[in-house]
Order: C-alpha cells, then structure tokens, then sequence
C-alpha cells in the first residue's frame, strides 16, 4: 500500500493579506507616522512627555485616511 505524504502546512495570513483589496491594504511608512507624529506635537504646543499617544494617533490617523504610499 502507498504512503500518502503529510500535507504541507499552509502558512497563517495576516490582516493585511486578508483585506479585500490590497490597494486599500496600502500601510503608511514610518517615514509619514514619524512626520505626522511631530506635526501632533507642534499642534499640542511641543509639550513633552506624550510622545507614544502622538505616535499612536498618527498611526491612526495615517491608516484610517489610506495616506500611505
């Protein structure tokens, strides 16, 4: 009798591979985030201490709107 070979495992995909359009799936650089970011921290009048909350909302933003590339 034959010996069936195991199937190959099929590799997970991720979110942005599981979009439906991979134009849309286009993500921001850290380029763009770093640029946003800091345009954040001038808005919020270059107070320190925020600088992870500024990069978050960038991120957001940048990724919500399809700025990226």
């Amino acid at each position: 009798m034959p010996v069936k070979k195991p199937a190959a495992p099929r590799a997970r995909r991720t979110a942005a591979q599981r979009s439906t359009s991979s134009a849309a799936a286009v993500l921001p650089t850290e380029e763009e985030i770093r640029l946003r970011a800091y345009e954040i921290f001038l808005a919020r009048g270059c107070q320190p201490g925020q600088a992870i909350q500024d990069w978050l909302q960038a991120e957001r933003e940048l990724t919500e709107t399809g700025s990226g590339r």
